[in-house]
């Protein structure tokens, strides 16, 4: 399979929104490394972080399918065929969540931090979402949002709004939009 997928990278290798494949990867490093005294060079690598992002330049959204591996961009196993292939789904949906979860609820980041509590990484890298508001129920914070996110049924929506959600899911509706039309090549 791996194989396969390396061979026809146009399934994989291209945004999901909009199907451009004018990608670019924005790297970020940090490091801590001890200095060899006699020669210049590091000699020991203390702390080493990477973090990396696959934007689209046409509709300049993160690519949450993709990442960067040892200097190449490469799909994310579990989510690729199902962002690429699938269309987008919205769900209006409740989350109830220790408010341990929940950094902050009131002020301009509150909006991510609320998402945060409910979805965690999905939330604030794959998915689209809009806070419509919380309440505090005693040591649980229940917070109400719209969610984007791509899938190829109806039940892998679920799946994957339940396997993200940080605390108890009530999903009200679920409803399947129409993809974005594919990117013309031609205005380039």
């Amino acid at each position: 399979m791996a194989d396969a997928m390396n061979n026809d990278r146009s399934a994989w290798l291209r945004c999901y929104r909009c199907w451009s494949q004018r990608l670019e990867a924005q790297v970020h490093y940090d490091a801590i490394l001890r200095i060899d005294p006699e020669t210049g060079e590091p000699a020991e690598r203390v702390d080493e972080v990477q973090e990396s992002v696959v934007q689209c330049l046409d509709c300049m959204h993160d690519q949450p399918h993709l990442a960067v591996e040892e200097g190449r961009v490469v799909p994310i196993e579990d989510r690729w065929e199902r962002l690429v292939a699938g269309t987008p789904w919205v769900a209006s949906c409740t989350v109830t969540v220790d408010q341990d979860l929940v950094e902050i609820c009131s002020g301009p980041e509150a909006a991510d931090s609320l998402t945060y509590g409910a979805f965690g990484d999905a939330g604030t890298r794959e998915f689209f979402t809009h806070v419509r508001f919380h309440k505090h129920d005693e040591e649980r914070i229940v917070v109400h949002l719209l969610v984007e996110l791509y899938a190829r049924s109806s039940e892998e929506a679920t799946d994957v709004l339940e396997t993200a959600a940080r605390g108890m899911l009530e999903i009200t509706s679920l409803a399947e939009e129409s993809r974005p039309p594919a990117h013309a090549d031609e205005a380039h």
